[in-house]
């Protein structure tokens, strides 16, 4: 999948805090798959100042990210409980439009 920073960082606010063991354990991989490499902090010159995590513009580009068919589930399901509830904010949009728009 496809996905620039700010939609890593957004996946990884979704994702589930709680769970049986089986989901517990894709949401794990799945945060190592999302989170920023060493080598892209220094790249994109991520810093966190005042409780913000800030980057430079190579933030935009997007990355090829693998993420396993179960772990796309579980993406789709906790987006689609935030669309139910009507809690999705902007920042959500591109991630809902790949995720659950695209899913068919």
């Amino acid at each position: 999948m496809k996905l620039n920073l700010i939609e890593r960082f957004t996946i990884l606010q979704v994702l589930p805090k709680e769970g049986n063991f089986a989901t517990l354990n894709i949401v794990r991989k799945l945060q190592e798959a999302l989170a920023p490499t060493e080598k892209e902090f220094n790249e994109f010159g991520i810093v966190q100042e005042n409780n913000q995590t800030k980057w430079n513009e190579k933030g935009i580009e997007v990355r090829e990210i693998k993420i396993g068919e179960k772990a796309i589930d579980i993406i789709v399901e906790e987006l689609e409980k935030l669309d139910a509830d009507k809690k999705l904010t902007p920042q959500h949009m591109s991630v809902y439009e790949k995720f659950v728009k695209n899913k068919d």
